[in-house]
């Protein structure tokens, strides 16, 4: 038989691929928590790992659209149910808005979603499982730490991936301590250049922070590791969920230079910001034609995948509604009620939209949301300007870093209505500033040395190759923050110095005390002896 010489490249091509593929590492990939967004994010790091060859075990609630012969998953099915216990209604209501409440929601969430899906059946029978290995563990690097107890089962490093950027908590894993002098904690609405009152309450909830999460949330997490893997060995010789951070090789932390005020850094911290963004595709003929006919431009409006428009209280649905129908620009809403009647002749609904492809169309010149990490970093690529309508979390956070940047405004949604919201879309739509600003952050953002997907895979397949990566991460990972910050050593010399003063005074007291303490007895010993002198002469 012939071959042409195209069929022979691809045939060269296909027995690469086979090779590659055969010689692909086993990787485990920890994804337990239920947001749709997280998923969404981290499920592109795992395509990427696909087509480079390796084989991929996930443990995820969000069963694959396409199979693929590489890909093995172990559904938490049913998912942890987020809005039953974290009511949406609670959302609207910002009940989330304190600082203190954001720490207990963090929290909570991470203990309870841990615990349902360690208990469920798909995933104990996966622990319980002794016919296989990995050479790599990947988790997602929010709340699930009794999850790293995968990687003490099959001895293998870990690689973590950090949805919402960077904690205080992860520097400490790598041999950092946070500077708290001018890195807010991450709940805070701080910039790095803080007051004295601001880092006096930076310095409280960082500090409280790190005492509850050390004594009160990593001990719970312990205690789910060990009642749960208790079926591959003595729960006694396990280590601790504060040891297994301590061996991570990699933080892969979604965050960029561009977005984020400068802090001390190690080389296994590695910004990946961006990596899930990639060329934009064609999009659905009807919105395409949509888009296209907006001659005075369109705006995108999205909530995200957990706060959902069609859940908002009627006043505030309104003040949208009265808003958008006097606007010259269409309006593209993510809406889950797509038979929603009286809509405006210029808005159109749909229940699902692509998002970062939408926001790549010529004719999109306002982005409004909710402030989650992942659509703002679409926004900024893109270079739209953004009206911010946060809720919880990070998005308050997101919402002020843009809004310092200049390329947006942010609107809370208890204070939305007909004229606020009104003026602030009038604004962003009226004034260049915002557009120009838009785009220069899109330039910084764009401008990086590697794409950050490729990054990601550098430091993934490094640490494969490498069996693990401990000397990307300093030694002081094991001092205490007495010692990183050399109280210990200045104890020391405050004491010697203490110390050599008082032998000092104490020597030159004794010194004086030597000195007049001879002439007082001489003085005592010759008086005595001259007169008896005199009384002998008289005599």
């Amino acid at each position: 038989m012939h071959f042409t010489p195209v069929q022979c490249l691809l045939l060269a091509l296909l027995a690469f691929g086979c090779i590659l593929g055969a010689s692909g590492s086993k990787i485990l990939v920890l994804v337990p928590f239920p947001a749709p967004s997280h998923w969404l994010w981290l499920d592109h790091f795992v395509q990427e790992l696909l087509q480079r060859g390796h084989q991929i075990t996930a443990i995820t609630n969000f069963p694959a659209k396409t199979p693929h012969p590489n890909y093995t998953e172990i559904l938490i099915d049913p998912p942890y149910d987020i809005p039953h216990y974290f009511p949406i209604s609670d959302i609207f209501s910002s009940k989330y808005s304190s600082d203190w409440s954001n720490l207990v929601l963090y929290w909570k969430a991470g203990l309870a979603t841990t615990q349902h899906a360690l208990e469920n059946a798909n995933v104990q029978q996966f622990i319980e499982q002794d016919d296989t290995d990995f050479d790599l563990v990947i988790s997602e690097q929010f709340y699930q730490e009794a999850f790293l107890m995968f990687a003490h089962k099959y001895r293998a490093p870990i690689v973590t991936i950090g949805t919402l950027g960077y904690a205080d908590y992860m520097d400490r894993a790598m041999g950092l301590l946070t500077p708290w002098s001018f890195v807010p904690h991450p709940i805070l609405l701080y910039v790095d250049e803080m007051s004295f009152s601001q880092r006096c309450y930076n310095f409280l909830i960082s500090a409280t922070d790190a005492l509850i999460r050390k004594y009160y949330y990593l001990p719970k997490q312990d205690k789910l590791a060990k009642k749960y893997f208790a079926s591959i060995e003595g729960p006694e010789s396990f280590p601790s969920v504060h040891e297994l951070e301590k061996s991570i090789s990699v933080m892969l932390i979604n965050s960029h230079v561009s977005t984020s005020s400068p802090r001390p850094t190690i080389s296994g911290l590695v910004n990946v910001a961006g990596a899930h963004i990639k060329p934009e595709n064609s999009l659905p003929e009807d919105i395409e034609r949509f888009l296209d006919n907006a001659s005075e431009g369109a705006i995108f409006f999205s909530l995200g995948s957990y706060v959902k428009s069609s859940d908002m209280p009627k006043d505030k649905l309104k003040a949208f509604f009265e808003v958008f129908r006097n606007l010259k620009q269409k309006v593209l809403w993510k809406f889950e009620d797509e038979i929603m009647v009286n809509v405006p002749k210029n808005v159109m609904v749909r229940k699902w939209l692509p998002q970062s492809d939408i926001l790549a169309h010529r004719n999109i010149v306002l982005f409004i949301t909710h402030g989650g990490m992942f659509g703002s970093q679409e926004g900024i690529y893109r270079g739209v300007p953004m009206l911010f309508i946060p809720f919880y979390g990070d998005q308050h956070r997101n919402a002020l870093k843009a809004e310092r940047a200049g390329y947006a405004l942010t609107l809370n949604f208890a204070d939305v209505n007909i004229i606020t919201l009104g003026s602030r879309i009038n604004e962003l739509l009226t004034n260049p500033t915002y557009t120009r600003l838009a785009r220069k952050a899109s330039e910084l953002f764009r401008d990086n040395l590697v794409p950050p997907m490729d990054e990601a895979m550098h430091w993934i397949e490094y640490v494969i190759r490498h069996k693990g990566a401990k000397h990307l991460k300093a030694s002081a990972v094991d001092l205490s923050w007495w010692q990183y910050l050399m109280w210990d050593v200045i104890a020391f010399y405050i004491g010697a110095v203490v110390l050599t003063i008082w032998i000092v005074c104490r020597t030159l007291r004794a010194f004086r005390s030597a000195k007049h303490k001879p002439k007082e007895q001489k003085r005592n010993v010759l008086t005595p002896k001259t007169k008896t002198t005199k009384k002998v002469k008289n005599n």
